[in-house]
């Protein structure tokens, strides 16, 4: 399974090379494939909050190198370069506030320098730490999409009709995909059918992005729009509902893409099954609740204006691009380290204990 997956691997976000980070410009897609070289850490901080690159695992990925770039440059200044990072580390962290995959990767950066040796080349030292955690959110992708394809079969191993909202691919991620890759692996071993993806307002991740991966990928695929989800549910056989999740609570209740709660309810009502699939940096062991988590908002022309012209009134607006799912609405929540069922603050705690999958 392992080796359909890797051969599977067609799209990527993020590129590291030649002393820069280049980043595929997901606000052109589908309609241009462009790439954006970003050579500073305020060049990638500024491609994080205007969504060049959007996704928790794939901004987490972004704002690791954007340590290696502002290293470089506070190390070229001399001086207590360390100590001037960390205003780097400031611009970077408040990039995106609600995923928690970016204090997670930024934390790891942070601790990797503080372990540096006597003698140690800190420049090399942290580009290979940032490499690494690109390295981990691959490896983990691919662990999630096996063991989400085997919990689709445990459950219901027929052909499936599955939704998804949002983007939670390989464009979200450094590597496979999460809500996406566990569809590609079922769709590999025969066991999805067909996928509607919700649009996904008002930034349509929905429509451009997952659609335009599945559409790379063969799978069968059909836009709809956010408001026909329940409808979808209850006349097209829908048997799995598999999003993706920027922060995951100590109690299992789920940050997402704004939406995903409402189909967490729709779905609870129509027996449909609610997968989230995120790897273990997203859950934030020192958040209790959904009620403790930072919700983002971003600006309300996002909402008002499409491609950059009026689309509707120009009444009041409100714009929050994140939303809470409860979890006791969700079935499982499927990491690298291991699948919740029915998850709750023992549960993840239980398998937040685990060093490596059992």
């Amino acid at each position: 399974m392992r080796e359909q997956l890797l051969a599977a691997e067609k799209v990527k976000a993020i590129d590291w090379r030649e002393d820069a980070l280049y980043l595929l410009d997901q606000r052109a897609l589908p309609r241009q494939e462009s790439w954006l070289a970003c050579g500073t850490a305020a060049a990638v901080a500024e491609a994080i909050a205007g969504m060049v690159v959007r996704g928790a695992q794939a901004i987490g990925v972004s704002a690791a190198y954007g340590v290696v770039l502002a290293a470089r440059a506070r190390h070229a200044q001399g001086g207590d370069w360390r100590a001037a990072l960390e205003a780097d580390f400031a611009v970077l962290a408040a990039a995106r506030p609600t995923a928690a995959n970016l204090c997670w990767a930024l934390n790891r950066m942070r601790e990797r320098l503080q372990r540096l040796k006597s003698g140690e080349d800190p420049l090399r030292a942290l580009e290979a730490e940032a490499a690494a955690i690109h390295l981990s959110d691959r490896e983990a992708n691919l662990t999630m999409a096996q063991l989400g394809a085997e919990l689709i079969r445990k459950h219901q191993g027929n052909l499936q009709t599955v939704l998804t909202h949002g983007n939670a691919g390989a464009l979200a991620t450094g590597g496979f995909g999460t809500a996406l890759g566990v569809i590609r692996a079922a769709h590999l071993e025969g066991m999805v059918e067909h996928v509607y993806a919700d649009e996904t307002r008002p930034w349509l991740q929905g429509s451009r992005l997952t659609a335009w991966e599945l559409l790379h990928e063969n799978i069968p695929v059909s836009v709809i729009a956010d408001s026909a989800a329940a409808h979808m549910m209850r006349t097209k056989g829908i048997t799995w509902v598999i999003v993706g999740a920027d922060r995951i609570a100590a109690n299992g209740d789920v940050a997402g893409k704004i939406g995903t709660y409402q189909l967490a309810v729709a779905a609870m009502h129509h027996a449909v099954r609610f997968m989230v699939v995120a790897p273990s940096s997203s859950i934030d062991m020192d958040t209790d609740s959904g009620d403790d988590i930072l919700l983002e908002e971003r600006d309300v022309r996002e909402l008002l204006d499409l491609g950059g012209q009026p689309l509707a009134a120009e009444a009041g607006a409100f714009n929050p691009v994140f939303d809470i799912t409860p979890a006791d609405l969700i079935d499982a929540i499927v990491t690298e380290k291991g699948i919740v069922e029915r998850p709750d603050t023992a549960r993840l705690a239980q398998l937040m204990s685990r060093k490596h999958l059992h």
